[in-house]
């Protein structure tokens, strides 16, 4: 296993939409292990391929304390979407920055598990805004488009100074 390079935002590939898994085959579940390592190491509890550079359609997430728990979205697709939360989201591409963002409070997603097998999952609280965002990352959306323009610029140039300074 190996630990992945997350890109940050504004990094123009966090803007890719990601193309779907074709085949579910040893090298998709390699992948699979090595972004969840990178999760767990970053520390997180979602990334989506988009966030390491990998444009399929793939979410690794575990919500669990002990962190035993991986969740594996292959071909993500919501198919139902009810109601309205808010809820403080961060990022691993936006580390530091926390903002409030309102999507859908239930969620019905359909997907492929690392293993190829199709499923469909009923999320609501943090597990449907954990999936919500990851997805958002697939269409080659990062969550501070959901803020005013003005957050959106401060954040920008928070991060581009970072970036400056770790150079």
């Amino acid at each position: 296993m190996a630990l992945l390079n997350i890109i940050h935002y504004p990094d123009p590939r966090l803007y890719t939409v990601a193309k779907p898994v074709a085949e579910v085959n040893d090298n998709i579940r390699r992948l699979i292990r090595d972004m969840a390592e990178t999760m767990y190491a970053a520390p997180g509890i979602g990334l989506a391929a988009t966030q390491v550079d990998v444009h399929q359609q793939i979410i690794v997430m575990d919500l669990s304390e002990a962190k035993n728990a991986l969740q594996v979205f292959i071909n993500p697709l919501i198919t139902k979407a009810e109601g309205s939360q808010d809820y403080e989201e961060g990022c691993l591409s936006v580390p530091g920055i926390y903002e409030t963002v309102t999507r859908p409070e239930k969620i019905t997603v359909e997907a492929l598990d690392k293993d190829g097998n199709q499923f469909k999952l009923n999320a609501d609280g943090l597990l449907a805004v954990c999936i919500q965002h990851e997805m958002d990352h697939l269409k080659g959306k990062v969550f501070v488009e959901y803020l005013s323009k003005l957050k959106q610029s401060r954040i920008k140039s928070k991060m581009k100074k970072r970036m400056r300074e770790t150079m």
